[in-house]
């Protein structure tokens, strides 16, 4: 079953609650997500990218993860 956007961003607000979170797109598979977290700070890309994957508690896992492809960009705030 392909997930909203609405559905990832409550995923990652649970993780990142005072996080800057957009996300976008429209298939339901295939989606962008931007978040801008302090908790980011001092982490490399890898780091920031491995958080926001725990965030979305297996739901990108195997062949069988409800999103296939998630283009992400992290950071923190400036």
């Amino acid at each position: 079953m392909p997930m909203h956007a609405q559905e990832i961003e409550d995923l990652l607000r649970a993780s990142f609650p005072d996080a800057t979170i957009e996300v976008q797109g429209n298939d339901g598979v295939h989606m962008s997500a931007m978040v801008i977290d302090e908790s980011f700070r001092g982490k490399n890309r890898v780091q920031q990218q491995r958080a926001v994957y725990a965030a979305l508690k297996g739901k990108m896992d195997g062949s069988n993860g409800e999103l296939h492809a998630l283009a992400l960009t992290t950071r923190a705030p400036d």
